[in-house]
């Protein structure tokens, strides 16, 4: 099951950028919600107008909880990237150093 789970080296900081410009859209995104539903508003009553008014309300601070919320994960994404990177470049210098103290010859099979 190759490829599944194969990680190039800037995928994870190919994703953080597509979570940036995501968390940007997001926000914006609620507000037009609100703007659209603006013909509505004289139109509805009851518990559907509470709700719309509630919602319209509280539109900044939602838009603002969601985009705190992703810039939260965006910021993971870029702690994942750096341990990723950083683990990368460790192992391949492990791995450089114990090549060089291997004693290859001593595991060949026949006469010395």
């Amino acid at each position: 099951m190759t490829g599944r789970w194969d990680m190039g080296q800037d995928t994870l900081s190919q994703l953080a950028k597509k979570t940036t410009s995501g968390t940007q859209d997001l926000g914006g995104l609620v507000k037009q919600l609100v703007a659209a539903a603006q013909p509505l508003e004289g139109k509805m009553n009851g518990a559907g107008k509470q709700m719309f008014d509630a919602f319209k309300a509280n539109v900044d601070g939602i838009a603002g909880d969601l985009n705190a919320g992703l810039a939260a994960i965006n910021q993971g994404q870029s702690g994942m990237d750096s341990a990723f990177r950083s683990g990368d470049s460790e192992m391949a210098d492990t791995a450089k150093k114990n090549q060089g103290a291997a004693d290859f010859d001593g595991a060949k099979f026949g006469k010395r």
